[in-house]
């Protein structure tokens, strides 16, 4: 577990996507906005299940945004990840059109938070379980991340049609997977359990009695 005051690090070095060491700030932050130019064009077509059917992006942004300010994560192979998090699950982006882009280890970052799409949902979800706990330390960061605003937006702006019990499995779930993350950054754990609460507040029967 990370000692207070400590920045999550992880013993990842930002890279080229040669897989070289990278040049200072500059070319670190260049190939981040990079990442949300690309993650911003393949997610372009795609929205979110809420009412409002916000942009996807917004959601990668987020889960960047939850690492850097929550988690005070300040390695850029990790937060280009973030951006990135979604695009081969999600977009039909290539594991080698991702390498050719940013770099092996961007890749292999992105590879092991997707789910294969090819199996059914309910086993795509077990596997998140199981898996959880033989993640890397930079992937636990993603995966706690990622949950968190899920978490936050199943509790507090649901996918349209989703009932009370099915938000409620989803919370129970997601608790399930970030429970094989812990040990890793004491700050995002404690903004899950946080938000997991207020998530199940909202959904309790006493809080849809309120105004009733």
């Amino acid at each position: 577990m990370l000692k207070k005051g400590r920045k999550a690090r992880c013993g990842f070095e930002p890279t080229n996507r040669d897989g070289g060491k990278m040049q200072p700030e500059m070319d670190q932050l260049g190939l981040l906005f990079k990442a949300m130019v690309v993650s911003a064009n393949r997610h372009r077509n795609r929205r979110r299940k809420d009412a409002d059917a916000s942009p996807y992006i917004n959601h990668a942004l987020e889960v960047a945004d939850v690492l850097i300010n929550v988690g005070k994560v300040e390695d850029l192979t990790i937060l280009i990840a973030a951006v990135l998090h979604d695009t081969i699950e999600d977009t039909g982006t290539t594991p080698a059109e991702l390498e050719a882009l940013f770099g092996r280890r961007i890749r292999l970052l992105v590879e092991a938070v997707s789910d294969d799409k090819n199996l059914p949902k309910a086993e795509r979800k077990r596997l998140q379980i199981e898996h959880a706990p033989h993640l890397s330390a930079p992937a636990k960061l993603l995966k706690l991340a990622d949950k968190i605003c899920n978490v936050r937006d199943v509790a507090q702006n649901p996918p349209t049609g989703w009932s009370r019990q099915r938000r409620e499995e989803y919370l129970e779930w997601a608790e399930q997977v970030i429970d094989g993350c812990r040990g890793i950054n004491e700050a995002l754990e404690r903004y899950f359990d946080q938000v997991l609460q207020e998530g199940r507040k909202v959904l309790s029967p006493e809080a849809e009695g309120v105004g009733t």
